[in-house]
């Protein structure tokens, strides 16, 4: 297993006023600027990784290290891999120590929006050094509770937390009993190579998602259903 906790990252002001809407030299953008300030001194986002291997594979389940996995997607995924890399990346829980003002409504979402800007540093920081490392020069990943219920269902965060071992005590986050996990600016999956792209938004159903990065391929959706029955 692999801890990462200095990862560097910069705050860039305009694509954070952008991204909170917040435009230039208004009173708002120099407490943005006064807030992303103290969030690159206290800011530390991390990660944590490990090598895996498939062990055994069955219509809709994978077990890797001995922790089995139910996904007819992760399956369709790992058909042809034999190793694998379980990952939790996080913004850190430091900038939740930072005080905002009380009854302010617009801090506590430029915080949050801060905090994506620190979990994009881990996630690319991870994805780099995975690259470097194990030359994964093309690779995607799964994310559970990402996409439908039925792609992969958020509660086996439990078995990939198992199967990562110690999260809480070397980068800090921890899972509620619904399995999300907190900080709330945190990503776990499973990466592994692949000649192709896969995005979970691409066999996901859910209309006006904030997040979503490709469009519901049902065609895609179908050909995972029957390649692994």
């Amino acid at each position: 297993m692999e801890a990462i906790t200095a990862i560097p990252f910069t705050l860039n002001l305009p694509a954070l006023q952008k991204r909170a809407h917040v435009r230039p030299e208004t009173e708002d953008s120099e407490q943005l600027a006064e807030l992303a300030e103290r969030v690159s001194e206290l800011g530390r986002p991390k990660a944590l990784y490990r090598e895996s291997f498939i062990e055994a594979r069955g219509a809709d389940w994978v077990r890797i290290d001995g922790i089995t996995f139910t996904s007819q997607a992760l399956r369709w995924n790992l058909d042809k891999a034999e190793r694998v890399f379980p990952f939790v990346a996080t913004c850190g829980h430091e900038v939740d120590s930072i005080s905002l003002p009380p009854g302010d409504i617009l801090q506590p979402f430029w915080l949050d929006v801060l905090k994506t800007f620190l979990l994009e540093a881990a996630r690319q920081h991870l994805e780099a050094e995975l690259k470097m490392r194990y030359r994964l020069e093309k690779s995607s990943s799964m994310h559970p509770g990402s996409a439908d219920v039925n792609v992969w269902p958020i509660e086996q965060q439990r078995e990939l937390f198992a199967l990562l071992g110690g999260v809480t005590p070397y980068i800090g986050v921890t899972l509620t009993e619904s399995c999300l996990m907190s900080p709330n600016k945190s990503v776990s999956g499973i990466r592994f190579l692949a000649e192709a792209d896969f995005r979970s938004c691409q066999v996901c159903r859910r209309q006006n998602c904030p997040s979503r990065a490709a469009s519901f391929d049902a065609q895609l959706w179908q050909h995972i259903q029957s390649a692994v029955k």
